[in-house]
């Protein structure tokens, strides 16, 4: 690697490009920008006190293989891509990337149209080793689940995405490119040539902005001067996890996933293994009331009086009242989470689950109603930002931090 210099903390004020957001996506981006111009001086801004503290530090490690998203989107196209760059990547780096396999399973003869609608979209988009099978299939493969077809993934894996995150900064650092965390950026100017960023340790200037601030990716827009119909709104949702107990584990191999549901992005409760050995079960999915919400008692009364005061949200709750009613119940009671559990593995017990962690999502809402499926990227002026960028966006990282990087190359001229 040809020797960079390191900019020096008193240089931090000024920069060619500045990232906003230390997850997974803004860290790929910032590797990107510097493997394609490695002169660049760059500067990333993290404002919590260490990398990767929310979707990607919280995540289920699965590493998709992209059977569910439409042929032609973004998120087919690039979550293909970027498994293919994180499986070298973390080869190269010596991370554990495990592809243990997926088994999509339906349960019941009403799930067959979408199961067909899923397998024609998982082949048209490519992915290899696909096989469906039978209820004798499915024993052999997992002998404590039930279904009566599913879909084999042989290359779906997991993985730590936080080490991986780490990974990625300490090549961004290698490269020269300065990382400060507990930095938030409070607000942006854009002017002719360049952009004022304002930060509590004071104002940085850039050429150029790309932010990937997941959970707070609207008001980093807003700040950047995005138009409010343009951006979609991002609203948390929370998922929680129950954990098998150390002696249940072994009811599960693989990934087992249910058939989802097309009207949402949500893919419903499922069995992960886990990279440490663990297996989780979950997650549901409900309001969160706050943007960094993980427990049920948290609470921001600006996050919560957002949502509540857009007009997108209401049309999303009257369209879908009953289904977001039965994912609260099932929030509280661990006898319905339990329930829809042993739909999939009937041995499982109550007392050999353990009340787990939680992560919540950035999902992007339009005006009317409709939850954004595809990975969305906007931007005006000296700014691009990461507008929707949900699951399998870890997976994906890496190509999407490419495909950043060339339209910053090519719109600043970098």
């Amino acid at each position: 690697m040809p020797a960079r210099t390191i900019y020096s903390a008193a240089m931090d004020d000024r920069a060619d490009v500045v990232v906003i957001g230390g997850g997974i996506v803004g860290l790929a981006t910032a590797y990107r920008l510097l493997e394609a111009r490695p002169s660049v001086r760059l500067l990333l801004l993290e404002k919590e006190s260490a990398l990767a503290q929310h979707q990607t530090g919280h995540n289920s490690g699965v590493v998709h293989a992209g059977l569910y998203y439409a042929p032609g989107s973004l998120k087919a196209t690039l979550c293909r891509q970027g498994k293919a760059e994180l499986e070298v990547f973390c080869e190269a780096h010596g991370i554990g990337l495990n592809p243990i396999g997926k088994l999509v399973v339906a349960i019941s003869e009403d799930e067959l149209g979408r199961f067909e609608d899923l397998r024609e979209r998982a082949t048209a988009n490519g992915i290899p080793g696909l096989e469906v099978i039978g209820p004798d299939g499915i024993r052999d493969l997992e002998p404590h689940a039930m279904g009566i077809r599913a879909l084999w993934s042989p290359t779906t894996g997991i993985v730590d995405f936080a080490r991986v995150a780490q990974a990625i900064a300490g090549e961004v650092r290698e490269r020269g490119g300065i990382i400060q965390t507990s930095r938030p950026v409070t607000g942006l100017e854009q002017r002719a040539s360049e952009v004022v960023l304002r930060t509590p340790q004071g104002e940085v200037v850039a050429d150029a902005v790309v932010a990937c601030a997941g959970l707070w990716a609207d008001r980093v827009a807003a700040m950047a001067g995005d138009g409010r119909d343009e951006v979609p709104r991002v609203i948390p949702f929370r998922g929680d996890y129950y954990t098998l107990k150390p002696e249940a584990r072994g009811l599960v191999r693989h990934l087992i996933y249910p058939v989802p549901d097309p009207r949402f992005p949500f893919l419903g409760v499922h069995f992960t293994p886990r990279h440490d050995g663990e297996v989780w079960a979950g997650p549901n999915a409900v309001l969160a009331f706050a943007r960094a919400g993980y427990r049920r008692r948290d609470l921001s009364v600006r996050d919560l009086a957002a949502t509540l005061g857009y007009g997108g949200f209401w049309r999303l709750a009257r369209r879908y009242l009953r289904t977001g009613m039965a994912e609260m119940w099932r929030d509280v009671s661990k006898r319905a989470f339990l329930a829809d559990l042993r739909r999939y593995v009937p041995e499982l017990r109550g007392d050999q689950l353990t009340f787990g962690p939680s992560g919540v999502r950035a999902q992007a809402l339009d005006r009317t109603g409709a939850l954004v499926d595809d990975f969305v990227l906007t931007g005006s002026g000296r700014v691009l930002n990461v507008a929707n960028a949900p699951s399998p966006a870890a997976t994906a990282s890496l190509a999407i931090g490419r495909v950043l990087a060339e339209r910053a190359i090519e719109q600043f001229g970098l």
